[in-house]
């Protein structure tokens, strides 16, 4: 029992070593697109290192996905509920990870956003005095009607495949109140599990397993199919407004359980800080 406990420790240490290793991957990828896109200005109509940069970190991302199925497949319960996460990033989770569906949230954000800038710009007379950053490519601002549109049906049929895992999930959870579970937890005082509970547990953490897997491959697939619409400068600000609010998010919740809860996860906290960027904002401003 003893070696089973010091093998459970030791991957759910490989699994917050990957997470950290993939914060620090993040804070890179902010840095690479903040300079490409300013490079962009003043070369704007060459969009070959830019392509190249949005393919590297989709790559990056497919290999993070490829090293979290490893790990989940010898213990997946570390990323349904991850202890490196605040309680704020936790609350925030579908199947160990972020909505495939919320990457479309974030292109309406910013083709808003920018479209109210660039308005209020224009009601300020200020155009002369605006250097247009994307000459000879679109801002975010800018989606044409054919990517919105293409955008708008990704976006159904990622939420249709959402909904499916979503459902599968709610089935195994409602399986543990079944037999065997149920009915050993009832009769025993004991809270030392048999091998038919063990077993039903063993078979549990592996459909959860199959459906992190199944999430990640969702979240893979929305990303490429984004990149495939938008162009490259579109795409780069996609991509950093998505790290940034990860990073944020991790940052955020941080801040909100130590001013609550003291010096909680002090050691989560450096090691955040370390993956993250040595200060608070540096990566994410």
């Amino acid at each position: 029992m003893a070696s089973g406990s010091s093998s459970i420790c030791g991957i759910g240490h490989l699994q917050k070593e990957c997470y950290y290793e993939w914060m620090c991957t993040q804070s890179k990828h902010i840095v690479d697109l903040k300079e490409g896109l300013m490079s962009q200005q003043s070369n704007a109509y060459d969009h070959h290192k830019l392509e190249e940069l949005v393919g590297r970190i989709v790559n990056d991302f497919q290999k993070y996905a490829e090293r979290r199925l490893e790990l989940a497949d010898r213990c997946c319960s570390g990323y349904l509920a991850p202890s490196w996460n605040s309680s704020l990033e936790n609350g925030l989770l579908w199947i160990g990870g972020c909505r495939p569906s919320s990457f479309m949230r974030i292109i309406y954000a910013l083709c808003g956003s920018h479209a109210e800038t660039q308005l209020f710009q224009y009601l300020l007379k200020m155009d002369e005095e605006v250097v247009d950053v994307h000459d000879g490519d679109s801002s975010m601002s800018e989606l044409n009607a054919m990517q919105l549109a293409k955008i708008n049906d990704l976006h159904v049929e990622v939420i249709d495949k959402e909904d499916k895992i979503t459902k599968l999930s709610a089935n195994m959870q409602e399986d543990v109140a079944d037999m065997p579970i149920a009915v050993t937890a009832f009769s025993r005082d004991s809270v030392e599990a048999d091998v038919a509970v063990e077993d039903a547990l063993d078979k549990h953490e592996e459909g959860m397993a199959v459906l992190i897997a199944e999430a990640d491959k969702l979240r893979l697939y929305t990303l490429k199919k984004i990149v495939e619409v938008l162009t490259p400068v579109q795409a780069a600000e996609f991509l950093l407004s998505g790290k940034r609010l990860h990073v944020s998010l991790h940052e955020w919740g941080r801040v909100r359980e130590e001013r609550r809860f003291g010096c909680a996860r002090a050691e989560d906290a450096a090691a955040a800080r370390g993956g993250a960027g040595k200060s608070k904002r540096s990566t994410t401003c």
